[in-house]
């Protein structure tokens, strides 16, 4: 019986590339939409942080253009990495402390950060 594939594994790897950036930009561009900057600001003060306006700023702007530069598929594994490590952080500032689990059996867990490092992992390690 012959083997057929819904999309090639090289396919499969593009399709990542070029989706899983666009979260990153859509989360952003959302945060800029409803003005939850300070509030992620205000969050990120209370945990100690120094200049977090312009450190929210930052990851913003890195979410924005980092993700449409990755999925154009330029600097892949450099941008990869700053995302992984971006999610690291969030889930060890934000996300730990609300357990596994995203939604329906939690709120606000490491669920979805892990799942998108885990893609990320898989684009980094990709040929264009």
């Amino acid at each position: 019986m012959k083997k057929v594939s819904f999309l090639s594994l090289p396919n499969s790897i593009l399709v990542l590339r070029i989706c899983i950036p666009l979260f990153f930009v859509a989360h952003a561009v959302t945060r800029i939409a409803n003005g939850t900057i300070n509030q992620f600001a205000d969050f990120l003060s209370g945990k100690g942080f120094l200049a977090a306006s312009a450190m929210v700023w930052g990851i913003t702007i890195y979410e924005i253009i980092g993700g449409i530069v990755l999925s154009f598929g330029f600097y892949i594994k450099y941008l990869s990495l700053g995302f992984i490590l971006m999610l690291i952080m969030g889930n060890i500032i934000i996300h730990y402390q609300n357990g596994w689990w995203v939604g329906e059996h939690g709120e606000g867990g490491m669920e979805y950060s892990c799942a998108l490092i885990l893609a990320l992992l898989v684009i980094a390690s990709s040929k264009k």
